[in-house]
């Protein structure tokens, strides 16, 4: 006997009932980043894999564990994309988008994937929504993220289930001299490393920061700090974006052991983070990259973006049960028609009303059926209203209508009178 198909694991589908909450979610997100002048690029699933070596790192987990990479039929080798920042990159250096000095505000949307090892609220096909800025570097684009993003959260009505934490990383010059110190002491306190971190010393010693280990963690409480080595570029830019941030009212905390698990990034880098869903706390991160653009052959170009996890942010929503009433309500009226003549001035009649009212969402019915049938499907499909045509109806070119969720007696309305009716009854409604 054959094995049944299934997904991949750590990859789901997302099925009917999920998708509304997903298409609310995404709708939110890209009317806020339309009023803030961001447009959308879309970039290819697959990439060659030197772009994430150059880009990301070569000793970083994701590289070294967690790319799904394998050679085409050309031998050439390429990874299904981990994150969209250097792709993004690779797009505006292939196509010259920023050069000369041009500003540009992109975002994009889509599926990444990493091999990790799947759990609520990480999986190994996500989906992200990334912003990227070019050739603006100043701490007010900075703040502009930060802001967008707390401005969703309030749309969205989880303002107070997240956290900011703000660092700065410094330039690679002031993170270089950090790096140096930082080495010296954990090196002085290596048997009291957790494995991984004994590792990290060696290939990434900034990743120790942010190690889960108990007994590492109380080593760093006396390991020097980031903000002392910070250079007066990096300390002025940190506290111009803090200035703005108080200036809106955005509450913050900094978090000295904040680092990110990609090379790229200086300066500025951020999180926001809740304790709502265990373990997988991150719905939001990203920070500055102004070298990035050069090291992947492009000229110096500052960079600064984020990229929010659309799977934790939904189950965020869910988890709070802030989820508006109407986004599961996927029908607003049900027409059901009984005999073949209905069934016809049915149709006609629905795309009249669809004419009049293209954001109604009308359902006619399919597959003909009794009365008890086709109602029972209207009062399935959570319909507010149902339609009736019926011979009766016929004779007199009128419908019925009748509410299924409320008080209410069941009513003619004159064709020509349906959709004004309906109008007012559904957004009322």
């Amino acid at each position: 006997m054959s094995k049944s198909l299934q997904a991949i694991r750590g990859m789901n589908d997302i099925l009917p009932e999920q998708t509304p909450v997903w298409r609310y979610f995404e709708g939110t997100v890209s009317r806020l980043l339309d009023n803030y002048g961001y447009k959308q690029i879309r970039m290819p699933i697959v990439e060659f894999t030197e772009l994430f070596k150059r880009s990301i790192g070569e000793v970083t987990d994701i590289v070294e564990k967690e790319m799904y990479t394998f050679e085409d039929r050309n031998g050439d080798s390429l990874t299904l994309r981990p994150e969209g920042t250097a792709a993004c990159v690779r797009a505006v250096l292939e196509h010259g988008i920023t050069g000369g000095g041009q500003v540009q505000k992109l975002w994009y949307i889509g599926p990444m994937f990493r091999h990790e090892r799947p759990q609520k609220g990480r999986y190994r096909q996500f989906h992200q929504i990334g912003l990227e800025v070019f050739n603006l570097d100043g701490p007010d684009i900075d703040a502009e993220l930060i802001i967008m993003t707390w401005r969703l959260w309030g749309e969205l009505g989880i303002r107070d289930a997240v956290k900011l934490e703000l660092n700065s990383l410094g330039t690679s010059e002031s993170r270089g001299r950090y790096r140096e110190a930082l080495v010296e002491y954990l090196s002085a306190h290596h048997d009291k490393l957790d494995e991984d971190s004994q590792r990290r010393l060696k290939t990434n010693p900034l990743r120790v920061l942010d190690t889960k280990n108990a007994d590492t963690q109380a080593v760093l409480v006396d390991a020097p700090k980031m903000a002392d080595y910070l250079d007066d570029e990096s300390r002025a830019h940190f506290e111009g974006l803090k200035a703005r941030l108080d200036a809106v009212g955005i509450p913050y905390v900094l978090n000295p052991k904040l680092v990110r698990g990609l090379d790229y990034y200086s300066k500025t880098v951020f999180e926001w983070v809740t304790d709502k869903l265990g373990a997988q706390g991150t719905v939001c991160a990203g920070g500055r990259y102004d070298g990035l653009v050069e090291q992947m052959g492009g000229k110096p170009t500052p960079g600064v973006g984020f990229a929010m996890g659309i799977e934790r942010l939904v189950l965020l929503l869910e988890t709070l049960e802030q989820i508006p009433e109407e986004i599961s309500r996927q029908v607003d009226v049900y027409l059901c028609a009984f005999g073949e003549e209905a069934e016809l001035a049915g149709l006609a009649l629905a795309e009249r009303v669809r004419d009049q009212l293209p954001n109604l969402r009308l359902q006619v019915n399919a597959g003909a059926g009794s009365f008890k049938s086709q109602f029972k499907k209207a009062d399935k499909s959570g319909a507010l209203y149902a339609l009736i045509l019926g011979d009766d109806e016929m004779a007199q070119q009128v419908v019925g209508f009748k509410p299924l969720r409320g008080q209410g007696e069941q009513q003619s309305i004159a064709w020509d009178a349906l959709a004004a009716h309906l109008a007012t009854c559904v957004v009322q409604g």
